[in-house]
């Protein structure tokens, strides 16, 4: 059976979304996310299941949501995933322009999975 490119970018951006809705639920507890999840989808039509593939709806809605929490919330994303793919801890070195650019950095990320 082959696997084909869109079939292995499905996967990892399932796997990904798996690991942000951990994280939102660890910090926050089930009814918060839920909530989150809520404002993202009326806000913004970003379903549960569609924030690593439109990651930059993602961070503007988690962004607009949490105002500056969204940093520490984004941070501790970045980490589960580094740590899930046993690749080394590259923030400061891969820094885009911005100061802080979550949706580049989760875009980095999801190319070299």
């Amino acid at each position: 059976m082959k696997i084909t490119i869109r079939q292995k970018n499905n996967n990892e951006q399932d796997k990904i979304s798996k690991i942000i809705d951990r994280v939102l639920t660890q910090v926050f507890g089930e009814q918060a996310t839920h909530l989150i999840y809520k404002y993202l989808e009326s806000n913004y039509s970003l379903k549960r299941n569609e924030a690593s593939a439109k990651i930059d709806v993602f961070a503007k809605g988690l962004e607009e949501f949490l105002r500056s929490g969204a940093y520490v919330i984004e941070r501790k994303i970045l980490d589960d995933i580094y740590s899930t793919y046993g690749l080394l801890h590259r923030l400061e070195t891969e820094r885009t322009q911005k100061e802080h650019d979550f949706a580049g950095q989760m875009k980095l990320l999801m190319q070299k999975t």
